[in-house]
């Protein structure tokens, strides 16, 4: 085999393990590559990349360009350091806390550094909602997830839309309804609720939806997973926010594991 075979078949193996193919990088050596698999096919990123097009709510641009090289090596420095301009807490991937749409609570607290991190690690389901409404009661009743299930990813129509890889912001995302929240609240075991878009709750019951979710402090929302290629079923997930005082969310990395 010549060096330009070897150099195809180590292409090929590459791609089949999820990742971006390689292309030329400066000095030579082979561009970085990027996976969204992990493990031989046992470790997902459902962390949607944080660059310029990702979508921003209610924005037509985007989240524009938010890492910025202040020290740079091209330029004579010794080392490369990027700076992060301003950045919304609700960025991407992202938890939602209890502080988020009560200020009585975001006064007392419950913000990032009171989140439970047992709530956000252990074992998931992820489930295949039905594609032609919002989640309302009906759809949650329909869904029978089992009591005990404490963790729960929502992949709807927005993930067949592909709408987080679209910079314009689309208020015609599915989302949770009301009446879906409360029903979650009060008929299961659910402490995590994980969803495909940048909100819970569908645009037109944005408020009502968040407070039935959030009322109790105990219920966790992540917002803007990446659940493309992806069977439905148990998992294990692991998500990771930022430690920052005083804010209601924060841009999460989050992963799935068989």
């Amino acid at each position: 085999m010549n060096m330009k075979e070897i150099g195809l078949l180590l292409l090929l193996l590459v791609t089949a393990d999820g990742a971006r193919s390689p292309s030329p990088a400066s000095g030579g050596l082979p561009a970085a590559v990027v996976r969204e698999v992990y493990g031989n096919g046992r470790l997902f990123d459902i962390t949607h990349r944080v660059k310029p097009d990702l979508p921003k709510f209610g924005s037509a641009g985007g989240v524009g360009q938010l890492v910025t090289l202040v020290q740079s090596m091209k330029n004579g420095s010794t080392w490369n350091e990027g700076e992060i301009n301003r950045m919304g807490t609700h960025t991407g991937t992202h938890v939602d806390t209890p502080g988020h749409f009560y200020q009585e609570y975001y006064e007392a607290g419950y913000t990032l550094e009171s989140l439970d991190l047992d709530v956000l690690n252990g074992p998931a389901l992820l489930v295949d909602v039905p594609r032609d409404s919002n989640i309302t009661a009906e759809v949650m009743k329909s869904l029978q997830i089992p009591k005990g299930t404490r963790r729960v990813l929502f992949r709807t129509l927005n993930t067949d839309r592909r709408l987080m890889y679209k910079k314009e912001f689309d208020s015609s995302f599915v989302g949770f309804m009301a009446d879906g929240a409360q029903w979650l609240v009060d008929n299961t075991d659910i402490k995590l609720v994980g969803v495909d878009y940048l909100s819970a709750a569908a645009f037109v019951n944005a408020r009502p939806t968040h407070l039935a979710f959030l009322k109790s402090r105990e219920i966790i929302l992540v917002e803007g997973m990446k659940l493309d290629d992806v069977e439905a079923g148990l998992y294990n997930v692991h998500c990771l926010p930022m430690r920052l005082v005083g804010a209601e969310g924060s841009p999460a990395r989050c992963i799935l594991i068989k």
